[in-house]
């Protein structure tokens, strides 16, 4: 979502207001756990002092994560409340601790900061709830399987065959 900077100026001491839905299906492509995520809405106000920007906004969106035991797709909801800093003047240095953001250039630019609050959003891991989910679940892919281990039948080693039926004569015998 960018904005050029002349419009927070017309907007004087009001907050300049915006609502929009922004694509952000980049964050599938990284090394994420996101399957596929829906357009965020984003909803907030700017507000410019002097040099200094300040923008709040929420952010409502649904993410696809695999399910953390069956790999399942599961719709993981989120809203982020976010606050970012920028600072508009030429002087500026950014500092490697500084929550500020400078700003080169007429426009501003949130979609990296919307990104950004989005992927601190990204739960460790998700469970799916639904049981059909267990039957859906991953068996084999390339490269792997699935393998149980599966108590194997009670055989008798046939050498030792003699010596049980000696041991059951045996206990019979004391019954």
């Amino acid at each position: 979502m960018k904005f050029p900077l002349q419009k927070l100026n017309q907007s004087g001491d009001e907050p300049f207001e915006f609502e929009e839905d922004v694509d952000i299906h980049e964050l599938e492509d990284m090394k994420n756990d996101i399957r596929s995520i829906s357009p965020v809405h984003l909803q907030g106000q700017a507000y410019r002092r002097g040099d200094d920007i300040t923008v709040n906004f929420t952010a409502k969106g649904e993410m696809i994560l695999p399910c953390a035991r069956t790999l399942v797709d599961v719709p993981y909801p989120f809203h982020i409340e976010g606050h970012e800093q920028f600072n508009v003047s030429p002087y500026y240095a950014e500092e490697d601790d500084s929550e500020i953001h400078p700003i080169r250039g007429e426009i501003l630019d949130l979609t990296p900061y919307i990104k950004e609050n989005v992927l601190l959003e990204i739960p460790t891991r998700v469970f799916s709830d639904d049981e059909k989910a267990h039957d859906q679940a991953l068996t084999e892919g390339k490269g792997w399987q699935v393998i149980t281990e599966e108590p194997e039948e009670t055989k008798m080693d046939p050498r030792m065959a003699k010596l049980q039926s000696l041991l059951n004569e045996e206990e019979e015998n004391n019954d």
